[in-house]
């Protein structure tokens, strides 16, 4: 039989738990204490009627400046000629290069690279139109044929040579607009026949005139070696198009 214990009830003062008398409450911490009163002897400080500072002042919206001092959007630059891409420079050494007989070589006095890489990714993508994937070879023998040209110049010129090899890279890469055209009309043409053969010397000319007079109407010491710079030239381009006859 199961034994009943009489258990009191348990009754709560009105104040909260017991085991906290009033004397045992926590003082609220320093992050919890209420707001101070203001004291009200204390001078009252105006920021609409204080005049700002020069130093810190804050350009009126829709004026010059924009944010602290910063200059405006209308005299900020471009974002591709913020990271070194000229696009008009680049469209001016393009048609620079289509004219074979008239080359403006004051164009190409500033060396860039932006330009040569958009000219051999799409010789890549052409020849990878052709069912060819050269990206790898393509940069690998500009890089090295960049190094040879640059090793030939400097050889003939001497000491008084002042082709460095980031022109000589710029301008390699620029001459290379007439492989690419090549490169699109091999898609018509059929491979192995005489007229792409007579089509890419056409082409291998093109590039070896326009690079040769380059560097020699820019870079010093070259005139006297015309020839050996046009036949290391020509053998650099006759490489790429071999790339597109074969």
């Amino acid at each position: 039989m199961a034994k009943e214990f009489n258990v009191p009830p348990v009754v709560f003062p009105s104040g909260g738990n017991p085991s906290i008398g009033p004397q045992q409450r926590r003082v609220p911490t320093v992050p919890f204490q209420p707001p101070r009163p203001v004291n009200p002897n204390l001078p009252f400080i105006d920021i609409g009627s204080a005049a700002p500072s020069t130093s810190f002042s804050i350009p009126p919206y829709g004026g010059n400046g924009v944010g602290f001092g910063g200059s405006g959007f209308e005299d900020e630059l471009p974002l591709l000629e913020e990271l070194g891409i000229n696009t008009r420079q680049i469209w001016r050494k393009t048609v620079s290069i289509l004219n074979p007989v008239r080359i403006n070589a004051s164009l190409h006095e500033d060396a860039d690279l932006s330009g040569p890489f958009l000219f051999l990714m799409a010789f890549g993508l052409f020849q990878l139109l052709a069912g060819k994937i050269h990206f790898g070879i393509i940069l690998g023998w500009v890089t090295v044929a960049s190094l040879f040209l640059y090793v030939v110049f400097n050889m003939l010129a001497g000491r008084n040579g002042n082709l460095d090899l980031y022109r000589c890279l710029s301008l390699l890469g620029y001459c290379m607009l007439p492989i690419v055209i090549f490169s699109v009309f091999s898609l018509f043409l059929p491979q192995g026949g005489v007229v792409i053969f007579a089509m890419g010397a056409v082409f291998v000319l093109w590039s070896t005139r326009v690079c040769t007079r380059l560097l020699v109407e820019l870079a010093s010491c070259g005139d006297e070696h015309r020839g050996l710079i046009a036949y290391a030239c020509c053998l650099i381009y006759m490489l790429f198009s071999l790339l597109v006859i074969f």
